[in-house]
């Protein structure tokens, strides 16, 4: 066998000739087992990145509305599913936005209290 392509073309291993059977078959497990691990880790890191900016909208809706974490997670998480959007899309805009979007507004129902204001560090 010449050449082992495995992997989604994680990886290319060429065998010198006359490689037993058992050594080839061997190195396309391994080969195998390390693109499903590059996947997994893929996905553990895309998981990390949503994670940590549903924490920050968390906390620009419980600061914007004096609302304890777990409400803001509540309010947010019926905001996306009303919507038909991913969660981590509407935090992604609560925190790179000054305004809260409507699908979140819409699930406050007046339980909240009125937003702060945002103004800019040092101003009055």
């Amino acid at each position: 066998m010449a050449s082992t392509t495995a992997g989604e073309g994680l990886l290319q291993i060429a065998l010198p000739p006359g490689t037993p059977e058992h050594t080839q078959v061997a190195v396309r497990r391994l080969i195998d087992v390390t693109a499903t691990l590059a996947r997994r880790c893929a996905q553990l890191q895309e998981a990390l990145e949503s994670r940590i900016v549903i924490e920050q909208a968390k906390g620009v809706l419980a600061e914007r509305y004096r609302l304890e974490p777990d409400r803001a997670f509540e309010v947010l998480r019926r905001g996306a599913r009303s919507s038909r959007l991913p969660l981590h899309e509407l935090a992604a805009r609560v925190v790179s936005s000054g305004q809260t979007p409507r699908e979140v507004v819409a699930q406050l129902d007046g339980a909240a209290q009125r937003p702060r204001s945002t103004r800019k560090a040092g101003s009055r």
